[in-house]
C-alpha cells in the first residue's frame, strides 16, 4: 500500500484543484498516516466468509476523498501524531462513512458510486445493507481498542447519522425548512467529520481545549462541505466539476440553495413550480438550473457557506501556529474554492 514519497495529498485524497499541504515534513507524515489507514481498512474487512470480504472491499477499493482520516491525521498533529491509537481511529471514522456509503445508495436507489456501480446494483439491496452493517460491526469492533468513552461518543455519533438521514426521510413539516435541513446535514455529516477531529486530536494527546476546538471545526467543515455540494450541483458545469449537474434536482431533493430560492418572495413563480417536483426532463432541468443560478437563493447559500467557513478561521485562531494550522487553514480556503 505505499505510495511514492513525491505523491501531493491533493492527488492521494481526489481533492485537487485547491488542496495541498505545503510543509514537506507535515505532507510525509499525513501521507504515512493514510497509507496505514488503507492498511487497517483492508484488514479489517477480512472475514471467513469470503463474499463478505468480497462486498467489504467494492467500496474500501473503490477510493475516494478520505476526507474523515485525513482531517483525523491533521488533527493529531497538536500532539504526537504517531501515537498508537491515531490511526487506528482514524480508520474506524472511515469504515463508518463507509458503511453509511452502503445503506445511501439503497434509500437512494443509486446505480453507480465512486465511479463504479454501487454494491446494490451489483448484487442487490439485502447485500448491500448487509455489507454496511458488516463495516459498522468491524467498526464497532476495532473501537473497544480506544476505550469506553471513545465507544460512547461513536456510538452518539451513529445515532446523529440515523438520526439525520431519518430527520431527512420525514421532512420538516411545521418546522423552519432551512434550519431544518442545516440540522439534517450536520448529524449526517459534520457529527462524522467532528468526531474525526475530536478522536485524531485526543488520541494524539493534544489539550482539553484543542481537542474541543478540532471537534468543532470538524462540525463546521463537514456541515460547510455539504452546503458547497449543494453549490456545485446548481452553479458548476459538468466539464469543471466532475459531476452531472441537477442531479438534486432530478431527484427531488431540496438543498440550501432551493430552499432559499423557496423562501424568497421574488422567485420566479416557473421555478417555485419546477420544484415542487423531480424533474426527469433534461429541458426541464436545465432551465431549473438556470433559473437557480440568477436566483437570490444561490447567493444566499454562498453567503452561508462563507459565514461557515469565518467560524471555521475563528476556531483555527485558538490553537497553536504551526504547519498543522497552516493546512487546516487550506482545508476550509478549499471548501469554499471548490465552489468558485
Amino acid at each position: 500500500m505505499s505510495r511514492p514519497a513525491g505523491d501531493p495529498i491533493s492527488q492521494l485524497t481526489g481533492m485537487s484543484g485547491g488542496f495541498d499541504i505545503v510543509d514537506e515534513a507535515l505532507a510525509e507524515s499525513v501521507r504515512r498516516g493514510l497509507d496505514q489507514v488503507e492498511l487497517m481498512l483492508h484488514d479489517a474487512v477480512q472475514s471467513d466468509f469470503g463474499f463478505a470480504t468480497e462486498t467489504s472491499l467494492h467500496l474500501v477499493d473503490a477510493g475516494g476523498k478520505r476526507f474523515r482520516p485525513l482531517f483525523a491525521l491533521l488533527a493529531a498533529q497538536f500532539g504526537d501524531p504517531d501515537a498508537e491509537l491515531v490511526t487506528k481511529s482514524a480508520a474506524i471514522v472511515e469504515m463508518v462513512h463507509l458503511a453509511t456509503l452502503y445503506h445511501d445508495d439503497v434509500m437512494d436507489e443509486a446505480t453507480m458510486r465512486r465511479g463504479a456501480t454501487s454494491a446494490n446494483a451489483r448484487w442487490d439491496n439485502s447485500v448491500a445493507i448487509l455489507t454496511g452493517d458488516f463495516l459498522f460491526a468491524q467498526a464497532s469492533r476495532l473501537a473497544a481498542d480506544l476505550g469506553t468513552e471513545a465507544v460512547r461518543h461513536l456510538a452518539s455519533t451513529f445515532e446523529a447519522l440515523v438520526t439525520g438521514q431519518m430527520r431527512e426521510t420525514v421532512g420538516h413539516g411545521d418546522e423552519d425548512a432551512v434550519e431544518y435541513y442545516l440540522k439534517v446535514i450536520y448529524e449526517k455529516t459534520g457529527s462524522l467529520i467532528a468526531t474525526a477531529g475530536r478522536f485524531g486530536a485526543l488520541f494524539s494527546g493534544a489539550a482539553d481545549a484543542h481537542v474541543r476546538a478540532l471537534e468543532r471545526i470538524g462540525r463546521i467543515l463537514g456541515t460547510g462541505f455539504q452546503i458547497s455540494d449543494d453549490i456545485i450541483d446548481i452553479a458548476s458545469p459538468a466539464a469543471e466539476s466532475g459531476k452531472t449537474p441537477g442531479t438534486d434536482l432530478r431527484e427531488g431533493v431540496r438543498t440550501l440553495p432551493m430552499l432559499f430560492a423557496l423562501a424568497d418572495p421574488a422567485t420566479d413563480p416557473r421555478l417555485r413550480e419546477l420544484l415542487s417536483r423531480p424533474l426527469s426532463a433534461d429541458a426541464e432541468v436545465a432551465e431549473a438550473l438556470d433559473l437557480l443560478r440568477d436566483s437570490r437563493g444561490l447567493v444566499r447559500a454562498r453567503e452561508t457557506l462563507d459565514g461557515y467557513a469565518d467560524d471555521a478561521r475563528c476556531e483555527l485562531a485558538s490553537l497553536p501556529d504551526s504547519p498543522a494550522r497552516e493546512a487546516l487553514s487550506s482545508l476550509v480556503d478549499y471548501v469554499v474554492a471548490r465552489t468558485r
